[in-house]
């Protein structure tokens, strides 16, 4: 499958390029992909969260009315759990929710959405591109350009871009990342995913099979 190359004010070039076939054109695997963003989604978790059992509380050093004579059920503190302020049963604990996952089931997660967005034509090419300085109009006047308003565009850079990055910050629908850094959930999350010729090379070579 061939794909042309466009300029940065989104006008088609002579050049064409080819899409790796044992990159774009597999079967997509769902379960693969499911297992890669699951892991990506668990390992954003800060697991800090946390609630207070009935010896963490403070208070209920005594006994809050005599055992008997009362009329009412026996109660050895006010901090147990079905008490207003009391202690919570089983409440969140801290703890980790890192995951891992071979190597092999992660590249071919990226292979199949790659594929997905292939299939429905939702990548496009442009040539080599970086920023002086970095610049938010000249990011947005691209995304103009090419049509992607309203759209959620990942960015794929063939190296480390800090301008392009920096001119993107401020744009809520764009992302910015390198062709060995971007994730399943990255290319899944996007509209369109919009490569640079050298990123796209990248990305031939190191997702083969």
């Amino acid at each position: 499958m061939k794909l042309k190359v466009h300029d940065k004010t989104g006008q088609e070039t002579s050049k064409q390029l080819e899409l790796n076939a044992e990159v774009f054109g597999i079967e997509p695997h769902d379960h693969a992909i499911w297992l890669d963003v699951r892991l990506i989604t668990a390992n954003k978790r800060q697991g800090t969260h946390k609630t207070k059992g009935r010896v963490e509380v403070s208070g209920g050093g005594r006994k809050p009315f005599r055992q008997k004579g009362t009329g009412r059920a026996r109660q050895g503190t006010i901090r147990a759990p079905h008490h207003v302020g009391g202690g919570r049963v089983f409440g969140p604990q801290p703890r980790l929710y890192k995951m891992k996952l071979n190597r092999k089931v992660k590249a071919l997660a990226r292979r199949s959405a790659l594929t997905y967005k292939a299939k429905n034509n939702q990548i496009v090419l442009v040539e080599n591109f970086n920023f002086e300085k970095p610049s938010t109009k000249s990011v947005a006047r691209l995304i103009s350009d090419f049509n992607f308003k309203g759209k959620r565009v990942l960015l794929c850079t063939a190296e480390n871009a800090p301008a392009i990055v920096k001119s993107a910050a401020n744009l809520p629908n764009i992302k910015v990342r390198e062709s060995v850094t971007f994730s399943t959930y990255d290319v899944l999350q996007a509209d369109i995913l919009l490569m640079q010729e050298s990123a796209l090379q990248q990305v031939n070579e190191g997702l083969a099979k």
